[in-house]
């Protein structure tokens, strides 16, 4: 059997590959053979490197504006719950 060997590339390596995947007018395939890589493997940095960085900041900015909403949402629906309960009892009381 033989042994495969673990390809271990710097960051800043992945994000040149992609940008010169991008950026360059030959086929991914080419460019992947003339950097020594595996083709699906350039295709996975595209996917993870070519994402612009503002996409997980705005993703953040939904995610803390959902939970500052739900979080007012449970306050007004208890509100509400209390004034119908109040309403009742004042109807009641008025009889």
């Amino acid at each position: 059997m033989s042994e495969k060997k673990l390809n271990s590339y710097a960051s800043e390596f992945k994000e040149s590959a992609v940008k010169l995947a991008i950026e360059s007018k030959q086929p991914i395939t080419q460019t992947a053979r003339e950097l020594g890589i595996n083709v699906n493997t350039l295709h996975t940095w595209i996917g993870k490197y070519s994402q612009p960085k503002s996409v997980t900041r705005t993703t953040d900015h939904h995610f803390d504006e959902i939970k500052q909403l739900k979080k007012e949402l449970t306050r007004v629906t208890q509100e509400r719950d209390l004034l119908k309960k109040a309403a009742a009892y004042f109807a009641k009381e008025s009889q």
